[in-house]
């Protein structure tokens, strides 16, 4: 029996049916990370994709209306960590608080950039270009640094942090 199927046009009276029809679709955790004027700040963000292997790029979207999106749209070097299932608390931690770092060990990378041990991979990025795009700004970066283990995901589905199970 499939479930029902609710139906509609977005507009600006219904974007919480809009923000969940987008949640269907099943994310893995990121947390981007720079160096700014006033410290190491970071940001979760669900809005991360790899976009090319030659050169190497990958994007992602901040809020033009977060408090925390100037730190991102000047930062010129920044870096992007994939969560690992056991780093729900990192995840939560950066939603809440730009300046999470204060509670958390880190180093910083070849560029200045703060980067949180043990991620699930990290991209470590020099900005390559920005995108207007409604609501939010597109941020392309090339790839300068890779790092990845092995390990279980974690992942974000219907505004939740969820597990993923390989079959």
């Amino acid at each position: 029996m499939n479930a029902p199927v609710t139906s509609f046009e977005p507009d600006a009276d219904n974007t919480r049916l809009l923000r969940d029809a987008f949640g269907r679709f099943a994310t893995g955790v990121t947390v981007v990370t720079a160096m700014s004027e006033d410290g190491p700040v970071g940001i979760t963000a669900n809005s991360f994709s790899s976009v090319s292997l030659e050169p190497p790029m990958v994007l992602w979207s901040p809020s033009k209306d977060s408090r925390r999106f100037p730190y991102f749209e000047k930062a010129t070097h920044y870096a992007i960590h994939v969560l690992a299932a056991e780093q729900e608390s990192l995840c939560w931690g950066f939603a809440k608080d730009a300046f999470a770092f204060k509670d958390i060990p880190h180093a910083l990378n070849a560029d200045g950039v703060p980067v949180i041990e043990n991620a699930l991979a990290r991209f470590d990025c020099k900005q390559a270009n920005t995108f207007e795009a409604g609501d939010h700004m597109i941020i392309l970066g090339e790839v300068l640094r890779a790092e990845m283990r092995d390990g279980e995901p974690l992942a974000f589905f219907g505004g939740k942090n969820a597990k993923f199970t390989p079959t």
